[in-house]
């Protein structure tokens, strides 16, 4: 028998780190909104806590440029979730997730295609895990469709962290994705737009799974 999370309980949505940054993960701790065999849906408040990796210095790693960003040196650092706060849907069977974007007025903004592996979830710890594809797309609320990163997924290829096989495969799953905004499925059509966190919602803590780097800037701080 198959087990969800309750509304309500806090998990960790992990981007595993790849190749030599494989112990340099992206912990984001989220809030289950719904779980079942359509997928999962969560919530990442505002001023969450969270672990990203960045370059050595502090700056974000897409600083470094489209290659270099796959190659320079990484490290963990504590930061927190300074957006609007996002909904993230991982259909069942997808290779990406659909993340929904609000302006800081509320009004929606539009809907973010996150390639990406399908999920791997650990019940007992709470973690739902996944590798970032590089690619994105952009879904304007007229539903009209912009390809995002291109440049860096030509550079992750460069950089030997994706196969051009593998590059293909991503780009293909970016245009399955559009067949699924054309066709207007789930989760596109469940109209998650008009959803509000309760109020009752507590920001969660910061993960402890992975240890945080000092780096320079927080040293001089």
């Amino acid at each position: 028998m198959t087990e969800y999370w309750q509304p309500g309980t806090t998990i960790e949505w992990v981007y595993e780190g790849s190749g030599r940054h494989a112990d340099k993960p992206n912990v984001r701790p989220m809030t289950v909104v719904r779980d079942d065999a359509d997928g999962l849906v969560a919530w990442l408040a505002p001023g969450t806590p969270l672990l990203k990796p960045v370059l050595a210095d502090g700056r974000e790693t897409r600083e470094a440029g489209p290659v270099a960003m796959f190659t320079e040196e990484r490290v963990l650092k504590l930061d927190v979730w300074r957006g609007t706060g996002i909904l993230k849907a991982s259909p069942v069977g997808k290779p990406w997730s659909v993340w929904y974007f609000w302006d800081a007025d509320g009004t929606f903004s539009g809907w973010y295609v996150n390639l990406e592996r399908e999920h791997v979830r650990d019940l007992a710890a709470r973690r739902t895990s996944t590798v970032d594809h590089v690619l994105d797309l952009w879904i304007n609320p007229d539903r009209s469709i912009e390809w995002k990163d291109e440049d860096e997924l030509e550079g992750a290829v460069t950089a030997g962290r994706h196969t051009p096989a593998e590059a293909e495969q991503i780009v293909a799953d970016a245009w399955a994705a559009i067949r699924d905004v054309d066709a207007w499925v789930a989760p596109f059509s469940e109209d998650w737009q008009a959803w509000v966190a309760p109020a009752s919602w507590r920001v969660p803590v910061a993960p402890t799974t992975h240890q945080p780097v000092l780096i320079a800037e927080e040293l001089h701080s």
